[in-house]
């Protein structure tokens, strides 16, 4: 299977393509997402392939923020893993594969360019080894997952739905011009502003490369921790999934690696998606494109740069004026989209756990 099938078969791989082909035109409720496919100009799939960076990463930008694990798919996303929908969306797959400004999507950790950006006031999240950190972040999973829980997989129970070792970590996307970490996030909330650091390693590090599900796969399947009991209500949810679910023993990993490098290929084509490890099923979910998440505690960390920019528009950032004073955090935008558990679910490391009213 090639790069374009492997984007058709991945639900954040879908809305990328679906997100170029219509020009970032999202439709409403009431408008059938096959028929908008269907009615793109196929000289205007053609041009995908003549996309510049930027525009691209606007289009994988849109496709990151969308992602959820906490709640059904949106209805755009249901209605794009429609059988008859991935074959209409192949040709635009395929202009995409074929871009050249999409080339460096499947590329290595960029150990030269690697910045850590924290979008919230502080210093750097690793003020402590990360060894403690990493035990204290399994002691955590593993007492998650002896809380007594609904058996009912349908119950309105929400927690922990992440599987990246979320917490006290350094984690860094390479400056593509500017730090793409500023554009490539989840969920975003949408900040004008935020904190650079530089990261580099002391040494060579031994970097796990997550190029796809078959990488993400490997790498749960040799360091399994399961998480049935703290993940299965909210992942049901996303995938209908109703078994046992693993994700990667984090601390295990670190005996053998230095760092874990999501590429923006492999994100796009792992995300989201149940996948089976053994008999049992696995989610990449809090990830961002092109992150690196560092498990060791050799690394250079610079001094913060305060940058600006205007949100969604990553030619924008850049470092402001070093005399300039620091802003407070900005509340999130509202931005209703159907059904959503917003002001009361968690982000990546923080408790989470209630009842859908």
């Amino acid at each position: 299977m090639g790069f374009a099938e492997e984007l058709v078969a991945a639900p954040r791989g879908r809305w990328l393509c679906f997100s170029a082909a219509s020009g970032g035109r999202l439709p409403t409720l009431d408008v059938d997402v096959e028929e908008i496919v269907e009615r793109v100009d196929p000289r205007e799939i053609e041009a995908l392939t003549d996309l510049n960076e930027l525009e691209l990463l606007a289009r994988l930008a849109d496709s990151a923020d969308r992602a959820m694990y906490w709640q059904e798919p949106y209805e755009v996303d249901r209605a794009l893993a429609s059988p008859r929908v991935a074959p209409l969306l192949l040709p635009a797959a395929r202009a995409i594969a074929a871009a050249p400004a999409a080339r460096w999507w499947s590329s290595a950790v960029d150990l030269d360019a690697q910045v850590h950006v924290r979008m919230r006031p502080g210093g750097t999240p690793a003020d402590r080894p990360v060894a403690e950190v990493l035990a204290e972040w399994r002691a955590g999973v593993v007492e998650d997952e002896r809380r007594e829980r609904p058996s009912d997989v349908t119950a309105p129970l929400s927690g922990c739905w992440w599987s990246s070792p979320a917490g006290d970590f350094i984690t860094s996307t390479r400056a593509r011009p500017a730090p793409l970490g500023l554009r490539l996030q989840e969920d975003g909330l949408g900040s004008e502003w935020a904190w650079c650091r530089e990261v580099r390693s002391t040494r060579r590090p031994r970097v796990h490369e997550i190029t796809g599900p078959e990488a993400w796969c490997e790498l749960v399947e040799r360091y399994p921790l399961e998480v049935t009991w703290s993940r299965r209500h909210d992942w049901w949810r996303v995938t209908g999934w109703a078994g046992r679910w693993l994700i990667p023993d984090w601390e295990a990993v670190a005996a053998d690696h230095d760092a874990v490098h999501l590429t923006c290929a492999g994100y796009l084509t792992t995300a989201g998606r149940a996948l089976p490890v053994g008999g049992a099923r696995t989610m990449l979910a809090g990830w961002d494109p092109d992150q690196t998440c560092w498990l060791t505690d050799d690394l250079d960390i610079g001094e913060p740069v305060f940058w600006r920019g205007t949100p969604g528009d990553l030619a924008t950032w850049a470092p402001a004026d070093p005399d300039e004073p620091l802003p407070e955090p900005p509340a999130p935008p509202p931005r209703p989209r159907g059904r959503r558990w917003r002001a009361l679910r968690a982000r990546p490391g923080q408790s989470a756990r209630y009842w859908k009213g």
